[in-house]
Parts: C-alpha cells; sequence; structure tokens
C-alpha cells in the first residue's frame, strides 16, 4: 500500500480548482428546479467525459434529479455487479440564486477560493470525480465498483433521495460522504441525529380590554411549553433542545388564540432519539381551555462510531499518514446524508475539502487541502476490498 500511494503521480491542482469553479459557478439552491437542473446536467456531462456511466434519477415534488455515477472499469470484471464503495455527494446548494454575481463572487485570494458551495460541498464533490479521473488516467486498479450518488436536496432535509441513498448503501460494502472536512482538516466517524417539530397551542381569542376573562391564550400556553422543551436538554447524554423560533398573537389588543413554536433537537443515537421524540409528543397543555398539537419527528438518525467504522477511519488514516498528514477524527453536531448509511454499511463522513464559512457570504475552501484530500480519496477507492 505504501508504495503505491507514494509513486502515485502529481495530481493538477489548477485542473481540479478550475473543475471546482466551473461547478461553483452554475448556481443550484434546493428549491429551485431549473437551476438544480442546469447543474444536474454539467455534472452528468463532466463525468461521462471520464467514461463514467451515468443515471439520471428523476427528481420529485418539485426537487431536482439526483445523479448516480458508475465506474466498474478497474475493477475485476466478477467484482462490477457486486457491493461497492459508495461515495455520497450532494449538488444543492443554500445560496439564492443572484449570490454569485452578488455578495459571493468566485475568486482566489491566496489559499482560499471563494463562492456559493465551495466548501459545503461542490468542492468535496468535484473531488472524487478528480479521484477517479485520475485512477483512469494512471490504469490504476480497484478491488471494487466505485459508485458516486449525488443528490438534489440535503440542504433541505433528503426528502426525496432518502430511500435512493439506502438503496445504494444496501449494495456497499464501505461509504464514503464527501462533506466539508471539520476543524483544519478532520473527518467525521459519528454525528447526532436531527430532530424537527412544530408544537402549536390552540387558544381561544378574545378582546384583551373588554373580555379577558373570556379568552384563553395560546402564548401563555406555548410560554409554559418553551420552558418545558428548554429543560429536556441534557449535556451529559449529549442531547440539545432548541426551541429557535416562535409565532404568535394578532393584535397586542386581542388574547391570542394560536401560537406555535418549532423545535430542532440533537440526539446521540437511535435510542435516545426515540425517548426524545415520545417525550415530546407526550406534552400536555398547562392552560385551562387550550389544546396542543404536535407535528415532526426524527428526520435524520443518529449514528455512533462503530467497530466497522472505527476500522475504516484506521485504514483511512494509515493511508493519510502515507500521503504526509495526520487524519484525525470527530463527532458533529450537524447532520449529513451520512446518518441514513451509518447503520447500513461503515462510513466515513467529511472527506472533502477543508474550508470554513459553510452556509454564509464568506463561504471558502482551502486550495492547499486539494490534493492531498483527492489523493485519499483515490487510496480508499484503490485499497478497500
Amino acid at each position: 500500500m505504501k508504495s503505491m500511494l507514494s509513486t502515485a503521480p502529481a495530481l493538477d491542482v489548477d485542473e481540479i480548482l478550475a473543475g471546482i469553479r466551473a461547478w461553483i459557478e452554475i448556481e443550484s439552491p434546493t428549491d429551485v428546479p431549473e437551476a438544480m437542473a442546469r447543474m444536474a446536467a454539467r455534472v452528468q456531462q463532466d463525468y461521462e467525459a471520464i467514461g463514467a456511466r451515468v443515471e439520471r434519477i428523476p427528481g420529485r415534488d418539485g426537487f431536482g434529479d439526483h445523479l448516480l455515477a458508475v465506474d466498474d472499469r478497474h475493477c475485476p470484471p466478477q467484482a462490477a455487479a457486486g457491493p461497492g464503495v459508495l461515495v455520497l455527494s450532494h449538488i444543492d446548494t443554500v445560496h439564492a440564486i443572484g449570490t454569485l454575481a452578488g455578495p459571493l463572487p468566485f475568486r482566489i485570494d491566496g489559499d482560499r477560493a471563494y463562492g456559493p458551495g465551495a466548501e459545503d460541498m461542490k468542492g468535496g464533490t468535484y473531488l472524487a470525480l478528480a479521484a477517479l479521473r485520475q485512477i483512469h488516467r494512471e490504469g490504476l486498479r480497484t478491488h471494487l465498483p466505485v459508485r458516486h450518488l449525488m443528490v438534489s436536496d440535503e440542504e433541505m432535509g433528503s426528502g426525496t433521495s432518502r430511500e435512493h441513498i439506502e438503496r445504494e448503501a444496501r449494495r456497499a460494502k464501505f461509504v464514503l460522504v464527501t462533506e466539508p472536512a471539520r476543524s483544519g482538516g478532520k473527518i467525521v466517524t459519528a454525528r447526532k441525529g436531527i430532530a424537527q417539530f412544530t408544537v402549536t397551542a390552540h387558544g381561544v381569542a378574545a378582546h384583551a380590554g373588554v373580555e379577558h376573562h373570556l379568552g384563553r391564550s395560546a402564548i401563555h400556553e406555548i410560554a409554559h411549553q418553551v420552558l418545558a422543551l428548554e429543560a429536556m436538554t441534557d449535556y451529559s447524554r449529549e442531547l440539545t433542545v432548541s426551541v429557535g423560533l416562535v409565532r404568535g398573537g394578532t393584535r397586542s389588543n386581542v388574547v391570542p388564540d394560536r401560537a406555535s413554536v418549532e423545535v430542532d433537537v440533537r440526539m446521540p443515537n437511535p435510542e435516545i432519539g426515540e425517548e426524545i421524540v415520545r417525550r415530546i409528543r407526550g406534552l400536555q397543555p398547562r392552560v385551562p381551555g387550550v389544546t396542543l398539537s404536535i407535528e415532526g419527528g426524527i428526520n435524520r438518525p443518529g449514528y455512533e462510531k462503530t467497530p466497522g467504522i472505527a476500522a475504516l477511519y484506521e485504514h483511512a488514516r494509515a493511508l493519510a499518514a502515507d500521503i504526509g498528514f495526520d487524519l484525525v477524527d470527530l463527532k458533529t453536531g450537524g447532520g449529513s446524508d451520512g446518518n441514513f448509511t451509518a447503520a447500513i454499511a461503515p462510513t466515513l463522513d467529511g472527506l472533502g475539502v477543508d474550508g470554513d464559512g459553510g452556509h454564509t457570504l464568506e463561504e471558502r475552501l482551502y486550495i492547499s487541502s486539494i490534493v492531498p484530500r483527492t489523493r485519499l480519496l483515490m487510496g480508499l477507492m484503490q485499497t478497500l476490498r
């Protein structure tokens, strides 16, 4: 393994950065289907140009198409149709159309390349293509077929792509997620799960001055529920419950008949997830005459560092050491599509570019991370078996 990686020819960082730039300059917010169509067409074109087969999976419910690029040219023929390496990425971004022409144009400043989606995650998605392109150029071999699933709705919860993610994970031996690196190049071996709820109080409206006694304040009720929800946070169990949005009332002189809160929950594993879901769904009203309705649930299950994930991480760490850098792992509170795959196949996440400022108008990738991260993906594609 050492000699194979250490003799790998140099990658062309300018070529890879140019490819990333081309993708960045096709704005692709999740909720603009025509923009997602342009992005998918370019990604399909670039993958077909390196000889991969691309299946375009039609989108639905107003979301764009998903892409599955398959490259089984470098593995033994008998392995081509079997379990493989699944690379998992997304091609949608959070930035609105016009961001590129306005506050966040593509630009290079020293080691930083700025642009919408540079870090999260057009940079990391393109690295996988660059790794496969280099493997093909150099006539290198893999033990397993490589399949790259790129979804169009990750930034809005992966509601239309989850079935495809789980299907591809079931026919994979390993999953490599090209979400951006964390905290200076760290990769992710565990993630918290995510649940979201809307809790709504239904009261009785009344004139606040004339018939206050006839009203049943939904805001009064929702205040009790905010305190109850926030009290469920337990840092010792890595559980957080956060009320992030409060709505209610119509005018100051009307007893409000409706109020609601939106709640974000992060939990370390499915067991705690099931417990907190029961607790939130079991909330009871405190103000007489007011009722509650509760909607929502878990949209990304939590996953922990299983023995299979630990072994995959140690394999990646050895590859990184051979390349010349120390690969450190961590657990993060943020979710990704890796949350769906970790219980199905050993999953490494955060294998994309290193960068900062994701989802902001300062989003950037570090150019110096491009070559070592691409070589790490190449090494994993070549050596996993």
